[in-house]
């Protein structure tokens, strides 16, 4: 039953944060650009109670589907399963250290990075992995094309950030974050489909068995 539990807490979580930080910043003030203010800046600008609830949920979520992962035998282990905890970890405590002062804006800022570059690392590393699980490999393709998105969407924030002197950053880091949330989006719905389906079918069969003993007797 434990096992079945973290795929609606993952999945659950990650919706929920995605939707949290969309309806906040379409109803947020109109006066905010969201084109060229990151997240951080725009969540500090508007008050940013609802995007920081939504990011601490989503570094939760993102454990939940790890934990999920491991439960489930997943090719997870080592560095992927590192990275993934990295995230995170980084995530909660982005959303729990304001970019207030200067120094709570370095960690807030180094908390980010780290955030931002280990999604594209660990799921570098799993394409291959779950490529060679036949429980995991229907992902595989799907990841694929997910990791170079993050990967290309990485190269692109961080040239923005240096020589790009931060020009559209905030629809870079959006376009980044999407990519990377789709990663782990994909990585919950496949958890949940291989920790769900195999009791359904088999309570649906014993539904069907029983209806057919009724039906024949």
């Amino acid at each position: 039953m434990v096992k079945r539990i973290y795929p609606l807490l993952a999945g659950g979580g990650i919706l929920f944060a995605v939707v949290t930080v969309v309806a906040a910043q379409v109803g947020g003030d109109s006066s905010l650009d969201p084109v060229s203010m990151t997240i951080s800046e725009y969540a500090a600008r508007d008050g940013g109670g609802a995007i920081e609830t939504a990011t601490a949920v989503l570094g939760l979520a993102s454990l939940a589907l790890l934990a999920g992962m491991r439960a489930l035998g997943a090719p997870v282990h080592g560095w992927p399963a590192r990275l993934i905890g990295l995230w995170s970890v980084s995530l909660v405590g982005a959303a729990v250290i304001p970019s207030g002062t200067v120094w709570q804006g370095d960690v807030h800022g180094a908390l980010s990075v780290a955030a931002f570059v280990s999604v594209p690392a660990a799921a570098i590393q799993l394409v291959g992995r779950l490529g060679q699980d036949e429980r995991w490999k229907a992902v595989a393709r799907p990841l694929e094309w997910l990791t170079l998105a993050s990967g290309l969407s990485l190269a692109a924030i961080t040239y923005v950030a240096l020589p790009g002197h931060g020009v559209m950053i905030g629809l870079v880091e959006r376009l980044l974050l999407t990519a990377e949330v789709a990663v782990l989006g994909v990585l919950a719905v496949r958890l949940a489909q291989l920790a769900w389906v195999p009791s359904l079918r088999a309570r649906i069969g014993d539904r069907r068995a029983a209806r057919d003993f009724l039906v024949h007797r």
